[in-house]
C-alpha cells in the first residue's frame, strides 16, 4: 500500500510539471502574437530644441506612452513674451502637438509651477480653438510643452498666444515668427488686457520680431515714476518724493511695430501661415 501512494505522488508531480510547462508555453505564445497584432507603440518626447545654445534652458523630455494609429501628428511652436520677477521682459517657447487620441489635454512644463490660472488659460484656449476651427478635439490628444523658469509663465497673459499655437497645430499651419502676441483669452475669442506691455515689446524686438500684437487700447500705457523735489524754506531745505505719470508710446519707445487687436480672428490674419 505504501508503494502505491509513493508511485501516485511521483505521478502527480510529473503531471503538475507538465501542466506548468504547457501554461508557460501558452503565455509566451500569447505575448508574441499580441505584439505582432497590436498597434505600433511609441514613446513621445518633447522637442529639445529649446535646450540648444549657450545660456538656454535644457529641456528634460516628456516621458509617457501613447498609441499611434498610423496618422501623423501636427506641431506648432510659438514664442511667448513675459515679464519675470525682476520686471524684465523675457521670451520663452511653447510647443503644441496634436496627435490622434481620445480628447486628453496633456502638459509638460519644464521648471514651471503649474498654477491654476495657467491651466485655465489652456482650457479656454482649447475650447476657443475648437470653435474657431470647427475641429472636434475629442478625437485628438493635445500636448502643451512650455520651456520656462518658474517665475516666467504662470498667468492668464499667455492665453492669446496659447490659442494661436493650438489653432495652428489643429489646422497643421505654421506660426509667423516675425509676429508675437500678448493678451488674455476669453471664452468668445476676444482678447483681454494684460500688464507689462512695454517690457514684453522690448523682449519681442530683441529676439527679432517685427510686429507685436496687443489688446485694444494697450498700444500706449501710462507708467509712474518717482523723483525727489527739494525747496528751501527759510534756512532749511525740505525734500519730498513725488510720483508723476509718464505716457509711453509702445511702438515709438520700444522700436517695434505695435498693432491693437480685438479677437483671435484678427490675430490669425497676422500670425498664421500655410506650411510649404
Amino acid at each position: 500500500m505504501h508503494g502505491y501512494w509513493l508511485r501516485r505522488r511521483k505521478s502527480n508531480r510529473k503531471a503538475y510539471a507538465v501542466a506548468a510547462l504547457l501554461i508557460a508555453i501558452a503565455f509566451s505564445c500569447g505575448i508574441i502574437i499580441g505584439n505582432a497584432s497590436s498597434p505600433k507603440r511609441a514613446v513621445i518626447y518633447g522637442n529639445d530644441s529649446a535646450g540648444q545654445g549657450e545660456g538656454r534652458i535644457v529641456f528634460e523630455p516628456l516621458k509617457y506612452e501613447l498609441l499611434f494609429t498610423g496618422e501623423s501628428s501636427s506641431t506648432a511652436t510659438i514664442r511667448l513674451p513675459a515679464v519675470d520677477n525682476d520686471d524684465n521682459g523675457v521670451v520663452t517657447l511653447l510647443t503644441v502637438q496634436v496627435i490622434p487620441g481620445s480628447g486628453r489635454i496633456l502638459t509638460d512644463i519644464d521648471k514651471l509651477i503649474f498654477w491654476v490660472d495657467t491651466q485655465n488659460s489652456i482650457r479656454k484656449a482649447t475650447a476657443v480653438a475648437e470653435n474657431v476651427t470647427g475641429i472636434n478635439v475629442s478625437r485628438y490628444d493635445i500636448i502643451y510643452t512650455v520651456h520656462a523658469n518658474a517665475s516666467v509663465i504662470g498667468g492668464p497673459s499667455a492665453g492669446a498666444a496659447i490659442t494661436m499655437a493650438t489653432i495652428a497645430a489643429l489646422q497643421n499651419r505654421s506660426i509667423n515668427q516675425s509676429v508675437m502676441i500678448t493678451g488674455t483669452i476669453n471664452h468668445d475669442g476676444t482678447i483681454g488686457p494684460v500688464g507689462g506691455i512695454y517690457e514684453k515689446a522690448l523682449a519681442s524686438r530683441d529676439v527679432g520680431a517685427e510686429m507685436f500684437l496687443v489688446p485694444m487700447t494697450q498700444s500706449t500705457q501710462v507708467t509712474y515714476k518717482e523723483r525727489e523735489y527739494c525747496e528751501k524754506i527759510g534756512w532749511m531745505d525740505f525734500c519730498t518724493q513725488e510720483t508723476y505719470p509718464v505716457k509711453v508710446d509702445i511702438e515709438k519707445d520700444a522700436g517695434i511695430k505695435v498693432k491693437e487687436i480685438m479677437n483671435v480672428q484678427e490675430a490669425m490674419d497676422y500670425m498664421l501661415v500655410e506650411k510649404r
